[in-house]
């Protein structure tokens, strides 16, 4: 990895999406649980910000569903 994420945090979610680039999502920055993601793009080692959930979320699951999108679940 050669970028960093505009937002560190932990206790988020991680998946791989069928581009190879990695979806990490939620998690919490040591005073909040966000409900921001953002993408890893592993063929340039950049992070880019993308949507937000509706509800911040940590210490929750995702699932990748065959139409390609991401569910995330609980936290």
């Amino acid at each position: 990895m050669t970028g960093s994420m505009s937002v560190a945090r932990y206790w988020h979610t991680a998946s791989t999406l069928a581009t190879g680039t990695v979806l990490v999502a939620g998690g919490l920055n040591g005073t909040s649980t966000l409900n921001s993601a953002e993408l890893y793009h592993q063929s340039t080692g950049t992070w880019t910000t993308t949507g937000s959930m509706n509800v911040a979320r940590e210490l929750s699951t995702t699932t990748t569903l065959a139409n390609g999108s991401v569910l995330v679940t609980g936290g």
